[in-house]
């Protein structure tokens, strides 16, 4: 019962990481209101497949690697810093449009599902911070003796609540007020989510 309870402890601490503010949750809530639920799981599932990579890295020990100044760390981070600079980029373009050429509907172009996926999976994919942070809390709960079966149930949790929460999350932002908001003023609200990500990369270049 006791391991029970620290799978637990465990899956709450990581529900609590799935939602801090970053790439995934700025790229994702842009994406389900301007795209609608289908293309918000694609992109959930695509960033719950980053996450089973981060995870293996994390509860196999090479998280060492990334915690370090070492290249794979600093590769990863200019990479990342490239990504959402480019996806800023795109997201803000429209509101430098003169008025008369921003699309009817007032939302930028909508990449087909299977790009919903892929921009998930290398959101998530590019960001080292993601497997310090798995790192940091899986190792307490990786320590002493534990059986066979103990990290790939940690594993588990981790790439089961990115797939839940992060698809429960695009469904929720089909409420009809947030879409209709996003509808009436869509290219601005695209520019401050494409100048969130651009901070955010800014933060990875001096964090």
């Amino acid at each position: 019962m006791n391991g029970a309870w620290e799978l637990l402890a465990f899956a709450g601490v990581m529900a609590l990481g799935q939602f801090s503010p970053g790439p995934d949750m700025v790229l994702l809530t842009r994406t389900a209101l301007a795209q609608g639920a289908r293309h918000g799981v694609r992109m959930a599932l695509g960033i719950g497949t980053g996450l089973a990579v981060h995870a293996t890295i994390a509860i196999g020990g090479a998280a060492l690697l990334f915690q370090r100044d070492g290249w794979p760390r600093e590769t990863m981070r200019w990479l990342a810093v490239a990504y959402l600079l480019w996806l800023a980029s795109r997201l803000m373009r429209p509101v430098f449009r003169r008025r008369n050429e921003a699309p009817a509907t007032g939302t930028v172009e909508r990449p087909g599902g299977r790009s919903a996926f892929v921009r998930g999976l290398l959101c998530n994919l590019l960001n080292p911070k993601v497997v310090v942070f798995l790192a940091a809390v899986t190792a307490p709960f990786l320590d002493g003796e534990r059986p066979d079966w103990w990290a790939p149930a940690m594993g588990a949790i981790v790439v089961g609540q990115g797939w839940a929460l992060w698809s429960l999350w695009a469904v929720v932002l089909q409420w009809r007020p947030l879409r209709e908001g996003y509808r009436r003023a869509g290219p601005t609200i695209d520019g401050l989510f494409g100048a969130a990500l651009a901070v955010l990369a800014v933060l990875l270049v001096v964090g």
